[in-house]
């Protein structure tokens, strides 16, 4: 068996271009390609533990396989730009102030609710749909990796090429027109975020397919990858993206970790692993107290959530430092600020032991699961006595097939 997991584990000499070389292990960027390679032969060994798990996740997967695939230009509204290609959402958490007429068909001016969402964001479908590319493509790419069904890979490969490749249908790779807010912007840096964590996920369905998935064809790849290149150039030198890498809160912390995740996807190491060394003292430093809270978002009407969802940024960026050799989790600031003592500042509300201290409007235990595993995994031995304790996400806890921290309470973030 040595020889095996070693065979699976070791790329082809001819392994130049990410995810293309003949061997089974996936070439993923936030997740490790070797454990999933290694949980497979877990399943065709019989473990009935991971068969179990297996269920939850085909589950899912089956729900996906009657909807989509989707496409940006299928919207009825046009953005300011005039070109149905460009992706358009509304701010969640801004509201009308006056009635809607046929004058003032918004209800302008708005006015900001934080963590209260506003129905008619998702009216407009890029965002809501979008959202199911993100999931549907992950959930499929994985379910096939593990099963071998055919039907999950083709699946999950027209969904990208709908959203990513055909020049018909594909969208345009920048987020200006992100997060608008009517009669006010016609889009904000800040609905970079819109894209932030779920499309990291699409790297690695990518990442996945390109094992050999029946359904993703070599030009589905390039496309892909072209389309990557030219989203991490706008991100990194478009005003927007300047602008929300410069944010202190947990936007910049989720553009750092969208950038390192595509540059390490599109082969710029050099780039992933300079992003990944400042947010040291850019983020951690700044964001995370010497207790491990994180004032910013304990200051927000949903503190348990932003709490948890500022550290998905952080434990997805410790996870792409893996893969370029920087290692953010044994970091520790000059106060004691480290990522071990934000996920235990996290543990009483988690499991139970204690309430949650700060206000949230709808507290969800859950929304740490995925923090805590990272955490054990990573050596932190109160978040390892803490597994048991934890509450179950809804659709099972999928730890075991995709060991990748996910926002899993998520709602608009903003």
């Amino acid at each position: 068996m040595l020889v095996l997991l070693v065979s699976l584990a070791t790329p082809s000499a001819h392994g130049a271009e990410r995810g293309r070389w003949p061997g089974r292990v996936p070439d993923t960027v936030v997740l490790d390609g070797s454990r999933l390679a290694l949980t497979k032969m877990k399943l065709q060994l019989g473990d009935r533990e991971l068969k179990r798990t297996l269920r939850d996740l085909t589950t899912q997967a089956d729900q996906w396989m009657t909807q989509g695939p989707w496409t940006v230009t299928d919207k009825d509204q046009v953005p300011p730009s005039g070109d149905k290609h460009d992706y358009f959402s509304q701010a969640p958490y801004w509201w009308p102030s006056k009635p809607k007429t046929d004058d003032n068909p918004y209800g302008c001016p708005y006015v900001q609710k934080d963590g209260q969402r506003n129905p008619d964001v998702d009216k407009m479908t890029d965002r809501p749909e979008v959202g199911k590319v993100f999931e549907s493509a992950y959930e499929l790419s994985l379910a096939w990796y593990y099963t071998g069904k055919r039907g999950y890979a083709e699946h999950a490969a027209d969904i990208l090429r709908t959203w990513f490749v055909t020049p018909a249908t594909r969208m345009n790779p920048s987020l200006n027109h992100a997060q608008f807010i009517p009669c006010k912007y016609d889009g904000r840096s800040i609905g970079i975020i819109d894209f932030s964590q779920g499309f990291t996920s699409l790297l690695d369905a990518a990442a996945i397919l390109d094992t050999g998935a029946p359904g993703w064809t070599k030009g589905d790849h390039a496309g892909f990858r072209t389309w990557n290149k030219q989203f991490l150039d706008w991100l990194v030198n478009s005003d927007f993206g300047k602008e929300e890498s410069a944010a202190d809160n947990n936007h910049g912390t989720f553009s750092d970790m969208q950038i390192a995740a595509i540059a390490t996807a599109v082969g710029d190491r050099d780039l992933a692993r300079k992003v990944l060394r400042e947010a040291r003292t850019k983020r951690i430093d700044t964001q995370i107290a010497a207790d491990g809270s994180q004032p910013q978002e304990l200051a927000r009407t949903r503190s348990f959530h932003y709490s948890t969802f500022n550290l998905v940024a952080y434990t997805r960026m410790a996870a792409i430092g893996r893969h370029v050799g920087v290692d953010l989790w044994h970091y520790t600031g000059p106060t004691g600020s480290n990522l071990f003592k934000a996920v235990d500042f996290l543990l009483p509300a988690a499991t139970g032991a204690k309430p949650w201290p700060y206000p949230d409007l709808e507290f969800k235990a859950y929304a740490a699961s995925d923090l805590v595993h990272a955490a054990a995994d990573a050596g932190d031995r109160r978040a390892r006595a803490a597994l048991t304790r934890l509450q179950t996400p809804p659709g099972g806890d999928l730890w075991a097939l995709r060991p990748a921290v996910e926002q899993l309470d998520s709602i608009a973030q903003g």
